[in-house]
């Protein structure tokens, strides 16, 4: 009974309420489309506040004061009907202790998305094919598809990818903001100069269980090699244009070029400082540091804690203020992309309570401001759709066809590999 008024709570708080302002400045016709479109994002990394005692996703919260920017009011509103939602292990000390470390830490992230979905069977379907996801958000439920940021965790030991699989993995990612011990980082000083061998094992083992690999965060070389080793498209899920901005977190055309050509796709984040050049403030940074290093241990506070931690790191926003990008910026990025390699090869992967999201698109509320600037920027219906969910869709279904196909049989995907 507990979590049907729960529930019950949730929906009347989308429903018995007007739209906010912002989001009520988008059009009708935008809106409507938006809401009878199937619209997924690539990259969640809302798992991070399943451990925080009293979090209920089923409440409606607010990313200025809470610090979370995905709940399920908020996903109705802004016609989210799921993606992927990441394990994410931070980068730990690369040791043995380390690995056994970010092993645990990476199956116990797992147990707590399949946990959400078992604890909430009409509010979530967990996804496994790109059937799926139609077949779920027809039946009013969120999408769940399961995806993984930073393999550490199987840098121990590469076969426990299968028992990942089993449990519903659908993408893997190699690396995050440090070198791994799979592969180079886009923002550290190269070590692999690509894929270590084990991330090169890791890429014909996703290949053979069906895995779409995820290049985002990998450095130039590594994505280079990615793309090479891989029989099956590869995906950017949350990446931008260096076009644009000359972040090294961002891809450049020739290789967006490259990664189309195998029918791959990239995925446009919301991180502000990817999408735009902002000067850090070393202040509001060294205020931030100790604040952070206590939000990492957010499943030990209870919710009066986490609540004051909250209002200390908002307290250092308002002293030392970050600029932000804006719904201009990103555009910048998703309209150079759309150009460059046509509406068949683009998507959205916001990071989601990762650091995504800017002034005017705070949280998944105001998903619709993207679909009428794709409209006024003269892009049909059967584009949009494709964006929001088609091509992510389209590529996840070639990975889970390799393990079928004639290149699979002869003797790639062999039981002795």
């Amino acid at each position: 009974m507990g979590v049907w008024r729960a529930l019950l709570g949730a929906v009347c708080a989308w429903a018995c309420v007007s739209l906010p302002a912002q989001a009520a400045a988008v059009s009708e016709a935008a809106q409507a489309l938006h809401q009878r479109l199937l619209v997924l994002d690539s990259h969640m990394d809302t798992p991070r506040q399943l451990v925080r005692p009293g979090w209920d996703i089923l409440q409606r919260h607010d990313a200025a004061s809470d610090l979370s920017q995905v709940d399920v009011p908020r996903m109705r509103e802004g016609g989210l009907d799921g993606g992927f939602w990441a394990i994410y292990t931070p980068q730990g000390a690369r040791t043995v202790q380390g690995r056994a470390d970010a092993a645990a830490y990476g199956l116990s992230q797992l147990l707590r998305l399949r946990d959400l979905v078992d604890r909430h069977p009409q509010v979530f379907g967990l996804a496994l094919t790109p059937e799926d996801a139609g077949r779920i958000a027809a039946a009013g439920k969120r999408v769940v598809f399961i995806s993984m940021e930073n393999a550490e965790p199987l840098a121990a030991d590469p076969a426990l990818l299968a028992t990942y699989q089993r449990q519903g993995l659908r993408m893997l990612g190699l690396v995050h903001s440090s070198n791994s011990d799979l592969a180079d980082s886009a923002t550290a000083i190269a070590e692999w100069h690509g894929l270590s061998p084990t991330g090169r094992q890791l890429v014909q083992r996703a290949n053979c269980l069906g895995i779409l690999l995820d290049a985002s965060h990998a450095s130039d070389s590594a994505f280079d090699q990615m793309l090479e080793l891989s029989r099956a498209p590869i995906i950017l899920s949350h990446s931008s244009s260096r076009a644009v901005n000359p972040h090294p977190r961002n891809m450049d055309d020739q290789r967006l070029l490259r990664l189309a050509a195998r029918g791959g796709v990239i995925q446009v984040n919301t991180y502000s400082s990817y999408i735009a050049p902002l000067a850090a403030d070393p202040r509001r940074d060294a205020a931030l540091q100790p604040l952070y290093a206590r939000l990492r241990q957010m499943a030990a506070l209870s919710p009066d804690e986490f609540r004051s931690l909250a209002a200390e790191i908002g307290e250092v926003e308002r002293r030392y203020p970050k600029p932000q990008a804006s719904l201009d910026d990103f555009m910048a990025h998703l309209l150079h992309v759309l150009k460059l390699l046509g509406p068949g090869h683009v998507g959205i992967g916001a990071d989601w309570d990762g650091g995504g999201g800017f002034a005017g698109l705070e949280d998944v509320s105001q998903l619709p401001k993207i679909t009428e600037r794709l409209l006024q920027a003269g892009y049909s219906e059967q584009d949009i759709a494709a964006v929001w969910s088609g091509n992510l869709l389209r590529v996840l279904g070639q990975a889970q066809a390799f393990p079928l196909s004639a290149q699979a049989r002869d003797g790639y995907c062999s039981p002795a590999r």
